[in-house]
């Protein structure tokens, strides 16, 4: 029984691998994105796919779909409000672009928004796939 199990496991985190990558590359790509909503695109819209990033990858270790999505839910909204605060050592983590790409630079109330939506987004995706998976 442990085999199949481990092979479920396998199976489950190559699809996950596979969906950090593209997750990793959209969300990228929303950072440097030129077109109509740019503004809107770089600065809200790239939190969704942030917080999908990290459950994903959260998920590559802990099987947990809804402890996950509440844990980076709450951790993201955390570091939200710490945007609000600039130590130092904060600004100068902030000057760099994986610095604000990570924690980001200022508080905007409306990103919780997006970011609940992706860890839903994520929560239904990872669900779906335990779901999908123990049925074989």
């Amino acid at each position: 029984m442990s085999v199949i199990k481990d092979q479920l496991y396998t199976r489950i985190n190559l699809i996950t691998i596979i969906a950090v990558v593209i997750i990793t590359i959209i969300g990228f790509g929303s950072k440097f994105y030129n077109g109509p909503l740019n503004d809107w695109v770089n600065n809200s819209l790239s939190g969704m796919f942030y917080v999908i990033f990290w459950c994903l990858l959260i998920f590559l270790v802990y099987k947990s779909p809804i402890k996950i999505a509440h844990i980076v839910f709450l951790v993201t909204t955390i570091l939200e409000f710490m945007q609000l605060w600039h130590p130092p050592i904060l600004e100068k983590i902030r000057s760099t672009f994986i610095g604000r790409t990570l924690i980001g630079n200022s508080f905007v109330w409306t990103d919780i928004i997006y970011y609940l939506i992706g860890c839903i987004i994520a929560y239904l995706f990872l669900n779906w796939l335990l779901e999908k998976y123990s049925k074989c």
